[in-house]
């Protein structure tokens, strides 16, 4: 089974893996964040280098997905390749920062990978205002996150809403402005409970909850 993990910069979306990872004893698949090479040159000149961090992530979730598809396990993954098409390089493409000859050559490579992977059984959208996402970002102290502008911010925010509004498969929406699950166990079982009740019906909601 693979399990998705959506949000926007700063959602927690990680930190949400690694707990339900442990939690259900699902295999984590992290987003390479830590490793990119282009990220860094990304936040400081974003016209530049959009094209090219794209593709990078692009790559790295596809092989990802392949990884997942052989795997005889639950894979919990931290951000999904639908994410990278439909929200960052679509709000990129919208500021200008992707040309459209770039946008078009992304796009037709997305259309030939996503003709040999499947997408998530279930997906876990974590939904957060900007405040709520500027806070966690400067807590977190990420140096290259620190210039962000709060109209970047929005644009993936508004872009994020449309594209789980419009989303097929099966989703959770998490609304993790109101939420501590890092700090309040109480938090944590309230989304372990609407996990619970989407994979495993209410059989395993009474299960867990006793």
């Amino acid at each position: 089974m693979h399990i998705g993990v959506a949000g926007n910069i700063g959602s927690g979306k990680t930190t949400l893996t690694r707990m339900l990872s442990e939690h259900y004893g699902w295999v984590p698949q992290y987003e390479a964040v830590t490793y990119n090479p282009y990220l860094e040159d990304y936040y400081k000149d974003i016209q530049r280098w959009s094209f090219n961090l794209e593709v990078y992530f692009l790559t790295q979730r596809f092989k990802d997905l392949l990884d997942i598809a052989e795997s005889d396990k639950t894979v919990i993954q931290d951000r999904t390749v639908m994410e990278g098409v439909n929200i960052f390089v679509e709000n990129n493409r919208a500021m200008g920062n992707i040309s459209e000859r770039d946008y078009q050559a992304y796009m037709d490579l997305f259309h030939v990978m996503m003709r040999m992977v499947r997408l998530p059984d279930l997906l876990i959208y974590l939904r957060c205002s900007v405040p709520h996402l500027v806070g966690q970002i400067q807590k977190r102290g990420r140096d290259y996150e620190q210039g962000m502008s709060l109209d970047y911010l929005q644009g993936l925010n508004d872009r994020y809403e449309k594209w789980i509004a419009d989303y097929k498969g099966e989703v959770i929406v998490i609304e993790a402005d109101k939420l501590d699950f890092v700090n309040n166990p109480e938090d944590f079982f309230a989304i372990t409970n609407q996990i619970d009740a989407q994979l495993f019906g209410l059989f395993g909601v009474l299960e867990n909850g006793n």
